[in-house]
């Protein structure tokens, strides 16, 4: 369809009549391209609509939108208002109309993109005015088509006219020829070469999509015209009949081994000495004496070389532990080291949750549950209740089966063992029970997973394949010793959980609080754990993430540095600095999903992102954007949880949302601390107080002075309105005399009073 022409905005008229400028004849605008020659829109504004009695829903309407307007009172008004007339676009067609009356139809769609238009031929008037009556089954037929269609008019077909081509294409195309020379008389034949490519019947007809693609890798996605012998096209040869044979020689041998078994024999030896001729001639030699003498020199400094140090170190490998720690490029990288997947049960599952065994070495656990929504949680809660909700344990021993599993009533959504039994176990369900499983019968079970088998208390982590795998391939499956009541229990999913000694205890009131949010994430440092605290509303409240906070986590080298991560960015705060965060990030590229502190280094920590990938801030080399990202599943990471087996091996979890339990190994340059990292990333949390601290006093300062500011502007303007004031009654004041004056000499003009001129006298006729 044509595009439709701009719409053009109508002119602000006053009451005065303007100037009328002088504009140049246009060519009118018509429809042709849209086929209709004989329309032409125009803009009527809210005057001419008046002058010509076509006002909009009043004169035209939705059942007659259309107006007779005489030819005269269209001339006229060109008389009258000249360029500035509405119907000036027109003009010529105007003047050459033929007829006495101009159709002028309202276009309430924009059809043709402006609010009227005007029909400038006598048959198009005729055919609008009395539309030509159309069969039944055309009128059905146009019941389903809107009008702004346009309709497909075939072209015409016209006679060809050559102009040349088709001698090119003679000159170009193949033709069928034979060459001999004059040597040996060979015919050498050009045959046209035929191609056939056929396809399916059913598709021809149907639509054609296009699309990118890779056609080395996609089948059917291009024909190979390969060569192939044709019998018809091949050249006959001369042939020959020739005869030969060929005997190879064959000869006969054999060998034998002579075979010895094997035997322990053993053999000694005596040291070539010299004898006591050969000592005495050396002994008197000169070319010995002076090589003795121009050596022994330097064989005493290498000797005292190798007594003051030790040639065997290898010092580029000691610079480079040192300066691996400030960011050294060789080996940041995590180097993937084993996954669990739970092949048994293959339902839509994601990891909720990871905790590594306190004691046993090669043993952790995860909490799984189904990837729905709560509305789909609520749609499918039958199908659900028939699906166990369990918490797997994994051993490096045997990645394909898990060792136990613990059932729940719900799916958990956290968990944690105890710190003084880690037989006990504690965890939240998303209904909001708590429920504790007890997994000391199978105490036994567990000990003999570690080291292959190996029950000895000294357990080292050896690579998976030097692993025996256990020969019970059966899990065991537990169920839990205690559960609360839902009755009295928590109304939402849990999402975190601690274990608290008995001196301990929260008091948390409801009715005091009107807190739109709900807490997700609790922090507690050891100081807090020695008396009760009561909490009646919160003291302070920041508005820093722009998501759900996931991770609430104080550093293990700092008591007062808290890790905070939510919605795109990361944030550390400082307790008992109120003004704000220590560290806030921009905004990232994904959305982060988790996170944790490093175990060893107290500047680095890990982010999990919604991308499956995991950003390594390092607080040494950057502090604005994280120092490394590395991709590790394809998919969400739903937790992070690094684990320290010894002082020269780390292992990370990372959980995806396909239910996938990534071990990565952490490689020397993340895990190993400078010498001087502790006491360095002190400084910067100081300096960062500082500088809060700084921007709090220059806060209050512009805020003073913003107030001082406030306050002389304030008395400026009292004083300028009492300088106002003042001058004002002073201009009245003036003005009332200039009035006196003024009245005084009219009426001497006019002879009513007489002012005498030896006095102030008036005296009044």
């Amino acid at each position: 369809m044509a595009p439709k022409p701009q719409r053009k905005k109508p002119l602000k008229r006053g009451k005065t009549k303007p100037t009328l400028p002088v504009r140049e004849e246009e060519e009118p605008l018509n429809m042709e391209s849209m086929g209709h020659p004989e329309i032409y829109p125009l803009v009527l504004t809210t005057m001419t609509q008046e002058i010509f009695d076509c006002r909009v829903d009043e004169d035209v309407t939705d059942d007659q939108p259309y107006k007779l307007i005489r030819k005269e009172d269209i001339l006229a008004d060109f008389e009258n208002r000249a360029a500035v007339s509405d119907f000036y676009p027109v003009k010529k067609i105007v003047q050459e109309y033929p007829g006495d009356e101009l159709l002028l139809v309202y276009d309430k769609d924009f059809k043709y993109g402006l609010n009227f238009y005007l029909i400038g031929t006598e048959e198009g008037k005729e055919s609008y005015l009395n539309p030509p009556e159309a069969p039944e089954e055309q009128e059905e037929y146009k019941e389903y088509i809107p009008e702004d269609i346009y309709i497909y008019k075939p072209p015409v077909s016209k006679p060809w006219v050559s102009l040349g081509s088709e001698k090119e294409i003679e000159e170009e195309s193949v033709k069928e020829s034979t060459k001999q020379t004059k040597d040996h008389c060979l015919r050498w034949m050009f045959w046209k070469v035929t191609y056939m490519i056929s396809r399916k019947r059913s598709d021809f007809g149907a639509s054609v999509k296009f699309s990118d693609q890779n056609a080395s890798t996609v089948k059917d996605a291009y024909i190979e015209c390969t060569a192939y012998p044709d019998k018809n096209f091949t050249l006959k040869q001369l042939e020959r009949d020739v005869g030969m044979q060929a005997v190879p020689q064959i000869r006969d041998t054999s060998t034998q081994t002579r075979w010895a078994y094997p035997k322990n024999a053993t053999t000694q030896y005596y040291p070539r000495e010299f004898s006591e001729e050969e000592k005495d001639t050396l002994g008197q030699s000169k070319t010995l004496t002076e090589f003795l003498n121009n050596v022994s020199i330097s064989v005493e400094i290498a000797l005292q070389q190798n007594e003051i140090m030790n040639t065997f170190v290898d010092d580029w490998k000691s610079l480079a532990e040192e300066e691996g720690t400030f960011g050294d490029k060789t080996d940041t990288h995590l180097k993937e080291y084993q996954s669990f997947t739970d092949l048994h049960n293959l339902a839509e599952k994601m990891i909720t949750c990871i905790c590594w065994h306190p004691v046993v070495c090669g043993l952790i656990a995860v909490s799984v549950a189904v990837r729905l929504s709560f509305e789909e949680r609520v749609h499918f809660s039958g199908k659900l209740l028939l699906q166990p909700s369990l918490i797997l344990f994994w051993s490096f021993s045997d990645p394909i089966h898990p060792q136990l599993m613990l059932e729940s009533p719900d799916d958990i959504f956290c968990f944690k063992f105890c710190p003084s039994d880690p037989n006990i176990i504690a965890g939240g369900c998303m209904n909001g029970q708590i429920v504790m499983w007890d997994i000391t019968a199978h105490a036994d079970r567990i000990e003999n997973i570690k080291a292959g088998g190996n029950r000895s208390k000294k357990v080292t982590l050896k690579p998976m394949f030097l692993l025996e795998p256990d020969s019970n391939k059966e899990a065991m499956y537990i169920r839990q010793c205690a559960v609360s009541s839902i009755e009295n229990g928590h109304r939402k999913v849990i999402t975190d959980i601690h274990w608290l000694p008995d001196t301990f205890e929260i008091r948390l009131s409801k009715g005091e609080t009107t807190l739109d949010h709900c807490p997700t994430k609790l922090s507690l440092g050891e100081d807090n754990l020695l008396y009760k605290a009561q909490a009646k509303k919160p003291v302070s409240l920041y508005s820093v993430h722009d998501g759900a906070v996931h991770t609430v986590q104080r550093s293990p080298f700092y008591e007062d540095i808290i890790l905070t991560i939510g919605g795109w960015n990361v944030a550390i705060w400082k307790e008992g600095v109120t003004t704000g965060p220590l560290l806030q990030s921009s905004c990232a590229p994904k959305r982060y999903t988790s996170g944790h502190w490093s175990l060893t280094r107290p500047g680095l920590f890990y982010v999990g992102r919604e991308d499956g990938s995991i950003d390594i801030w390092d607080l040494l080399e950057k502090t604005h954007e994280p120092a490394q990202s590395q991709n590790i599943c394809i998919t969400a990471i739903t937790c992070v949880k690094p684990w320290a087996f010894s002082a020269k091996q780390q292992l990370i979890a990372i959980a995806d949302y396909y239910g996938t339990l990534h071990i990565l190994e952490i490689p020397w340059t993340l895990s190993h601390p400078s010498s001087n990292e502790a006491s360095s990333i002190s400084h910067y949390f100081e300096r960062e107080v500082k500088h809060l601290e700084y921007v709090e006093q220059r806060k209050k300062i512009r805020e003073q002075e913003k107030k001082e500011m406030d306050l002389e502007l304030e008395k400026k303007k009292i004083k300028t309105y009492q300088k106002s004031k003042e001058r004002l009654e002073t201009e009245l004041k003036a003005d009332y005399d200039d009035y006196l004056e003024l009245e005084k000499s009219t009426l001497v003009r006019l002879g009513l009073i007489k002012v005498e001129e030896t006095g102030s006298h008036v005296e009044m006729m």
